[in-house]
């Protein structure tokens, strides 16, 4: 089903675009649960034209193409078998050894050791900028440049780059724009439609949206995605028509579950920053986000469904709050009809070493929480009795100290609260009040003495 770009809405889209044919009447498309195909005698196509499954031309792969096109306001789409296959083979069809490329800061966390550990071995190049400074872009740029690479809504620190300004920077330096939309999804943002040549996406997220199935989107032009879908058919990152089914089906309800994945995000931004228990919220949905203006004018006030976060106990307290929480899933992804939180270093960015993290930005106890399409009170009221349930906890993680390290940063174990005890009070610094820290910058030995319990448990 062919539609001019602009005349159904989103949900209308989402439903029926690219179903235009019905097989035997069906009217879902049925998987072709096949790898080959009877060859129908024309010698005159090439290797990519074969009917085969590798080859990305099933029925089940030409309706999702067609699909993902629509949404992405494209002319042409390829579906991959992961998200990582859908960046990997567009960059290797865009880039040769020699090559350089610009990278935005702070990436998800498999792309940085893609970017670092493998590109290198093909001879490829990168500088990393900051996308929010274009002043800053061109001394980046050299004579073998090729592409500029960006993430709309970066993981996990939810920065938001100036797009429009990446995409007109591009076209002047006649390099080719690729950004990574996962974290938005074109029911938040359509980036082909502010002139970014290339649209890469792990449809293991919102598009799919049910955590079932692993796999990528790659929207561009009729000819780069030709390039590509040749690239790919020898890379292997083909996904499997049962996937695609699957795919196609989670499709239809993208526009329905981002909202309430984004409604439910901001809610719980709110709720976060007003307590004491954590130490920032980072959500560009919140008036007080350097890129709140963004979320306005280029996302039409949605700001997606994942927030991060820190506490004032660093990762040990964080590791209580899961314990506590009932309604997320501990572990990594996002865009699921489940609320699911991790902490980025020990999952999507555990690939990167700690001074890697610490140079974006990703402290040891940053939380994400992907929010799911559960009831907003039922997800409030889940993490309100979390985060009382550590409340006194939490204050033992500061070693007693208000404004002193993570407990987890200085003792290796709770053998060593007694020393510091001892060693806090033979300096003079020593506080011992019944009322706990109370706020107060100065080291409550007793406190501390009686958190070892506490400590323990963790």
């Amino acid at each position: 089903m062919s539609v001019p770009h602009g005349k159904w809405h989103i949900d209308t889209e989402a439903v029926h675009a690219g179903e235009a044919e019905r097989y035997a009447g069906a009217g879902i498309t049925p998987i072709f649960q096949s790898a080959t195909y009877v060859f129908d005698g024309d010698t005159s196509r090439g290797y990519d034209e074969v009917k085969y499954a590798r080859c990305n031309n099933t029925p089940n792969h030409d309706v999702l193409a067609a699909k993902m096109a629509a949404l992405e306001h494209t002319k042409a789409a390829v579906v991959t078998a992961s998200g990582m296959a859908a960046i990997s083979s567009t960059l290797l069809t865009m880039l040769k050894s020699g090559d350089h490329m610009l990278v935005q800061q702070s990436l998800y966390g498999g792309s940085e050791v893609f970017f670092t550990n493998d590109l290198p071995d093909w001879g490829i190049t990168f500088t990393r900028v900051d996308a929010d400074k274009p002043d800053t872009w061109a001394a980046a740029v050299k004579s073998n440049s090729k592409v500029f690479y960006i993430e709309t809504i970066s993981n996990p620190l939810l920065e938001i780059p100036d797009i429009p300004a990446v995409a007109a920077f591009c076209q002047q330096k006649g390099l080719t724009s690729v950004i990574d939309n996962t974290f938005a999804s074109p029911a938040v943002f359509r980036p082909a439609d502010l002139g970014i040549d290339v649209v890469c996406e792990s449809a293991t997220k919102y598009l799919n949206g049910h955590s079932d199935i692993s796999a990528g989107v790659v929207a561009g032009s009729a000819d780069f995605i030709k390039r590509l879908v040749s690239r790919l058919n020898h890379l292997g990152g083909t996904l499997d028509p049962h996937a695609c089914f699957l795919l196609q089906r989670g499709l239809k309800t993208l526009p329905l579950r981002v909202r309430q994945q984004s409604s439910n995000a901001l809610a719980l931004a709110h709720f976060l920053e007003k307590q004491p228990q954590v130490s920032r919220v980072l959500y560009p949905g919140l008036p007080d986000h350097p890129h709140f203006p963004r979320v306005q004018k280029l996302f039409g006030g949605q700001a997606g469904g994942v927030v991060t976060f820190e506490l004032t106990g660093g990762a040990p307290a964080a590791e209580m709050m899961f314990q506590a929480l009932n309604i997320p899933l501990v572990a990594p992804s996002l865009g699921a009809v489940q609320s699911l939180i991790t902490r980025p270093a020990t999952t999507t960015h555990v690939g990167m070493s700690q001074e890697e993290r610490q140079r974006c930005g990703i402290s040891d106890g940053l939380v994400r929480v992907a929010c799911g399409i559960e009831a907003t009170p039922d997800l409030i009221e889940d993490f309100e009795l979390a985060l009382a349930s550590i409340g006194g906890k939490a204050n033992a993680l500061s070693l007693g100290s208000s404004n002193g390290p993570a407990l987890g940063e200085v003792l290796q174990n709770v053998n060593g609260i007694d020393e510091a005890a001892q060693a806090v009070e033979e300096s003079g610094l020593g506080k011992a009040q019944s009322d706990g820290l109370s706020g107060s910058p100065d080291i409550n030995v007793s406190q501390l003495k009686q958190n070892k319990n506490i400590l323990q448990q963790i």
